[in-house]
């Protein structure tokens, strides 16, 4: 028996827009980081985007960054978010507020292994990526489960959607920066979920702005 369409959900992924860090390409997993102007005018471009397509929910990561980029589109919408703690970024441990070359040049040898596999060595105090992958999972199927039929916007963050998205599409999470080098600043990618399966339909499409 064929599945019927309503069983279906499309979840639409939007990394926050730049924050004051981006240009330096410092960690801001857990650090209350604000958006640029750039990052505000990203955000309106995604909400001006979400006017135009068939959108019913927003959610969002707790993190202020996220919720601030979400708020375009809630009013555009003319919905409220709803934010989840779940879809917070991954705690980078020694890393947050600094650069990769940082940490690199004061442990070249750990930072080298992060490379190589970044889920084997994680930096040092940082959250377990597997167990960032898996809240970050769950709260996608969760929110999948709750708009059955529906189109919904799900603004979080870079490092947990690349881990989610190699945790849903059977890519081993060690691979995550390979396969998928960047999430842009809120572009959009497109998952079809249906009855637990997951597709990939589209990746980093920007907002035309």
């Amino acid at each position: 028996m064929s599945t019927p369409l309503g069983s279906m959900t499309t979840l639409l992924l939007a990394r926050h827009g730049q924050t004051v860090w981006h240009a330096e390409r410092r960690y801001a997993g857990v650090s209350d980081v604000a958006l640029t102007a750039e990052g505000r005018a990203q955000a309106e471009a995604l909400g001006r985007w979400c006017a135009v397509q068939r959108v019913d929910a927003v959610w969002t990561s707790t993190v202020s960054r996220a919720a601030a980029t979400a708020e375009p589109a809630c009013r555009a919408l003319g919905v409220a978010p709803r934010r989840e703690p779940a879809l917070r970024e991954c705690d980078f441990g020694v890393l947050e507020g600094r650069t990769l070359a940082e940490f690199e040049a004061e442990n070249p040898m750990r930072a080298k292994a992060f490379r190589t596999d970044p889920v084997a060595y994680p930096f040092p105090e940082a959250e377990d990526l597997r167990t960032a992958a898996a809240r970050g999972v769950r709260a996608l199927h969760a929110i999948a489960s709750a708009h059955t039929g529906e189109r919904v916007l799900v603004v979080a963050h870079n490092t947990l959607f690349r881990l989610v998205l190699c945790s849903l599409l059977s890519i081993p999470l060690g691979e995550y920066r390979r396969v998928f080098p960047q999430l842009r600043n809120a572009a959009v990618s497109e998952l079809r979920v249906q009855d637990g399966a997951v597709a990939l339909l589209s990746l980093n499409v920007p907002c035309a702005r």
